[in-house]
Order: C-alpha cells, then sequence, then structure tokens
C-alpha cells in the first residue's frame, strides 16, 4: 500500500447485509487507508442502488452506517454520508451525461451481465450509472479510487469523461483520479462455488459469511464449504485447478494479512478437516466482535441519523466548489 495518497473516495450500495467477500476485499483496506490518506470520503450510494427496485432501502441504508462503523470507518478520520443527501451528485451526473459518449457505455461490461436477455427492460439508470459513478468521484477531486477487478473497466471511464471535460472546456477542473489496487483479500469467492464471486445476490445463505452471521453458523458455514480431497501444497503452483482450496486458502492469508506463499508455508501439509478448524476460529475472532457492534450501534438510530448527517455537510463543503466551477465552464446562468 502507497505511503501517502492525497484523497480516497469510494463508495457501497445498501443492498442487503455485507458479507465477508465486501469486508476483506474492501472494508478492511478502508480501514487501513484513514491512517494513509490525507482525506478519506466513503458514500452510501443508494441513488445506485434504485437502479433496481428497493423494499427497505432506508432500513439497509441504515444497518450499512452501522456495520461499516463497526467495521472500523471513524466517522473523526472518515466523511461518512449517503448519496441522496449530497444533490451535488445527480446536478454533475447530467452534465457528464453530456460529457459521455454513447459508445463508451456501450462497453461496460456489468450492464451486459446484469441486463443479460433482459437488455430492452433493463432500467436507463442501470445502463447510465457509470456516468453518476463518474460524478460520486469527481466532485471530491479523488486523487485514488480503491477497486478491485471488476470496477476498473467503470474507473477507466472516469478518467475518460474526465479527460473529455477537462479537454473540451479547455481547463483542469477534474483531477485524474487512480486505480488502487490492493492484492491481499481483493476476491472472495462462495463457498459453495468458487467459480463465482460470494454475493449478497446469491441463492444460498451457505455461500457467503455475513458479519452478523453468529459462531455456529460461522462454524456450519466453513465446515461444509467445498474443498477437494488432497492435502493442502506448500507451494502455490500446488493450487492450480484448486479453485474451491485456493479460495479458502485466500481467506486465510487475508485474516492474515501476508500472501499466499505466505499462508502456504505455515499450513502446507495440512488436511482441510485440521484447516477449516483454525480457519473457523480465526473467522470467529473477527467476525464475532463487529457483528456485535453492528448490533449495539443499531440500537440507536439517532446517533447513526447525526453521523451521516454530519457527514453529507462536510461533504458538500467539498463538493460545491468543485460543481461551483464546472457550472462556471459550462456557461450556466449565474444569478
Amino acid at each position: 500500500m502507497q505511503k501517502s495518497i492525497e484523497a480516497i473516495f469510494s463508495g457501497i450500495q445498501p443492498s442487503g447485509k455485507l458479507h465477508l467477500g465486501n469486508y476483506l476485499g474492501a472494508i478492511q483496506n478502508w480501514v487501513k487507508l484513514q491512517n494513509i490518506a490525507k482525506q478519506n470520503i466513503y458514500c452510501i450510494v443508494d441513488c445506485h442502488a434504485i437502479t433496481v427496485p428497493q423494499t427497505q432501502l432506508q432500513k439497509n441504508t441504515l444497518h450499512l452506517a452501522a456495520e461499516l462503523i463497526a467495521c472500523g470507518i471513524e466517522p473523526q478520520k472518515s466523511i461518512l454520508f449517503v448519496q441522496s443527501d449530497n444533490s451535488h451528485h445527480t446536478e454533475l451526473n447530467w452534465i457528464l451525461s453530456c460529457t459521455a459518449l454513447i459508445g463508451w457505455l456501450a462497453r461496460m461490461t456489468q450492464f451486459k451481465e446484469k441486463a443479460s436477455r433482459e437488455r430492452e427492460n433493463a432500467s436507463v439508470g442501470l445502463y447510465a450509472y457509470p456516468t453518476l459513478m463518474a460524478a460520486d468521484i469527481l466532485l471530491y477531486k479523488a486523487t485514488h479510487v480503491p477497486v478491485g477487478e471488476d470496477q476498473k473497466q467503470h474507473l477507466e471511464l472516469t478518467r475518460n469523461i474526465a479527460q473529455r471535460f477537462n479537454n473540451i472546456y479547455d481547463s483542469n477542473i477534474f483531477t485524474i483520479p487512480e486505480p488502487l489496487i490492493l492484492e491481499v483479500g481483493a476476491r472472495v469467492m462462495s463457498l459453495r462455488d468458487a467459480t463465482a464471486k460470494m454475493s449478497k445476490s446469491a441463492k444460498s445463505e451457505m455461500s457467503m459469511i455475513n458479519l452478523t452471521d453468529s459462531s455456529e453458523q460461522i462454524a456450519i458455514k466453513i465446515r461444509k464449504s467445498k474443498t477437494d480431497a488432497d492435502a493442502i501444497p506448500s507451494e502455490t503452483q500446488g493450487l492450480e485447478n484448486r479453485l474451491e482450496a485456493k479460495n479458502l486458502i485466500g481467506i486465510y492469508a487475508s485474516l492474515q494479512n501476508c500472501s499466499l506463499q505466505s499462508a502456504l508455508q505455515k499450513i502446507g501439509g495440512y488436511s482441510f478437516a485440521k484447516f477449516k478448524g483454525e480457519l473457523t476460529e480465526m473467522l470467529i475472532d473477527k467476525i464475532i466482535p463487529i457483528g456485535n457492534e453492528i448490533n449495539k450501534l443499531k440500537e440507536d438510530e439517532n446517533h447513526l441519523r447525526g453521523i451521516l448527517a454530519h457527514g453529507a455537510e462536510q461533504a458538500k463543503k467539498i463538493s460545491k466548489t468543485t460543481l461551483r466551477t464546472v457550472r462556471e465552464a459550462v456557461g450556466f446562468y449565474a444569478p
């Protein structure tokens, strides 16, 4: 991880409970970045969430706020707020929609995957939401954006939009953000199918470990997780074509904050029965305190709302300067 970073922005949708993949793949890195970056902005992106119908959006938003704080996002170090509480996002989104090219959006692989055969029935928001993502990032002049492999394309689109806007209006209004790809724990797969990413939308609860799972639930899910009959190797080459084994050992490595090879040096030769026992203990030690804190925070909704309201005010102080400059550049009427 880089020693000095100017400004971080990242967002997460309030579309259900967080799971181990969210924590290891993103949130634990956000927590570390709080002590590295000069400015940390983390946004609960509820506007992105409504590209598909939502039934418990307010409840999920507050629950996600509790989860993020319980995981270690500190309002004293980071700006934590809800996207819809700052209308600058949607205003800049429209301006950037007039800068982005249809061909760029048409190449977004996530839209193709989500819309699939129902493309004609997909919402305009689902198609165009990468421009809102660009607005989220560019409003705060983020220099770096933590991304997984599946988000690299969207960040590249953000860079293209920013560069095109700057060129059209002969300005350097927008900072061109750089991807911050964090290797350890970057991609946690399903416990039941290691070809699929651990996901909130999975049909089986056995495929994921939620941050609010009990010790018993964690133990059962790890015990029943899919593996193979061979012992654990001592070298990474021994994990070729062993996706389930590699996934579980990757989780272990992330919890130990070490490389896959370093993990294998410790556990090479273990049977999976022995390994799963150790992994279960590590997960319980990590997850249960987080779950307890989530439940504690949820008991005081007013406290959570206060944190989010304060975060929105902090966010607006930064974004209004950017938006004012953008409005002047495009020639909007200024009373």
